[in-house]
């Protein structure tokens, strides 16, 4: 039986020719079923359709992938494709959804919504650059945590973002660096919240913030030193201080409390636990430590560091993770790197100890 003389009203004999299909390749199958789904749609009982699905989902998975790659090609730009044959496609792997889900008009923000909800950050990563995204999509794109997906979505300028979605885009900007310049260079990013941004960006991000959301030059000193006044509180303790403080207490007491630990809550984003613990080590409270080493500059940070015993090559990793989680300037001048510098090349674990105290008397 020639390909060309399949007789669409006899859907029995396409699973026939699946099952047996002799000398014709499962690709050439494969494309003919497609072909005949995407021409007759219209003319297909709900039946045939279902049936014609089910084959193609059993061709997928031993057809070539530049096979379904060209079909998504050829399907992504025909506005009149059906559409359970342009879902089919998006549920395949990313190379093969990746043309449908970037250019097919016959997804909707509702379909976008179903099929973000069975699939991963690739899919995601697609639906993110997508023109024309509209704010229920970009609502829970803005949700995910993988930067891929952020970074799409803040460089489509086309992307429907609203007030709320910015705002959640804002705040993981504090620990999201790579999202920062994308973000804060959107002409529909809200004055009030590119401001906000002023407080953990980089000294040239935040000139250009300045200049290009049109921000009043006190209006950024003001979120500065808000920022800053709120981590050089030295209250005696902080929300999740008290259950930071048992387990703190029951490593130092079995001796397992180290530096490493340190660095690992650090980056898994603990900061209650990363104060307190450092606290500990330094024999400081944990209001007095966040004084002395939010405050203190990349000198305090480099003398803490110093003084636990964790080495130059982390102190950056250390210096900018603390930063971000408590919104202060990363920014670190020609002069405090040399003073960095020396403290790790000539002060004893001892000696940045007794500096630390001293600058906390002070």
């Amino acid at each position: 039986m020639g390909l060309s003389a399949v007789d669409i009203n006899d859907m029995g004999r396409l699973v026939q020719l699946v099952a047996n299909p002799g000398g014709t390749s499962r690709d050439d199958i494969y494309l003919a079923v497609a072909s005949l789904y995407q021409t007759q749609a219209p003319n297909l009982s709900e039946r045939e359709r279902g049936m014609m699905r089910e084959i193609l989902q059993r061709l997928a998975k031993d057809v070539e992938m530049a096979i379904r790659i060209a079909l998504a090609e050829k399907l992504a730009d025909d506005p009149a494709a059906p559409l359970d044959l342009i879902l089919l496609l998006v549920d395949d792997r990313i190379e093969v959804a990746r043309p449908i889900i970037l250019r097919s008009h016959r997804l909707g923000d509702a379909e976008i919504l179903a099929f973000l909800d069975q699939t991963g950050p690739e899919h995601h990563a697609a639906c993110a650059a997508r023109p024309e995204i509209g704010e229920p999509v970009t609502e829970i794109l803005a949700k995910s945590e993988a930067e891929p997906v952020l970074v799409a979505l803040v460089r489509n300028a086309t992307a429907k973002i609203g007030r709320a979605t910015f705002e959640t885009l804002v705040e993981k900007s504090r620990r999201i660096a790579v999202i920062q310049e994308p973000l804060a260079r959107r002409d529909d990013l809200p004055a009030p919240l590119a401001t906000q941004m002023c407080a953990w960006v980089s000294d040239a991000l935040k000139t250009y913030i300045v200049h290009s959301h049109k921000i009043a030059p006190d209006a950024v000193a003001s979120v500065l030193g808000q920022a800053m006044q709120a981590v050089q509180q030295s209250q005696p303790a902080q929300a999740g201080d008290a259950s930071a403080q048992k387990l703190v207490d029951k490593l130092a007491a079995a001796g397992q409390l180290r530096a490493g630990f340190l660095l690992r809550v650090l980056h898994q984003g603990q900061m209650d636990m990363f104060d307190v613990a450092f606290a500990k080590l330094l024999r400081l409270g944990a209001g007095e430590f966040r004084a002395v080493f939010y405050r203190g500059g990349p000198r305090a940070v480099a003398l803490a560091c110093r003084a636990v015993g964790i080495d130059k090559c982390v102190f950056q990793t250390v210096f900018d993770l603390s930063r971000k989680s408590r919104g202060v300037s990363l920014t670190i001048t020609n002069e405090e790197r040399h003073d960095v510098e020396a403290i790790f090349g000539a002060v004893s674990k001892a000696e940045a100890v007794d500096r630390l105290h001293c600058s906390k008397a002070a």
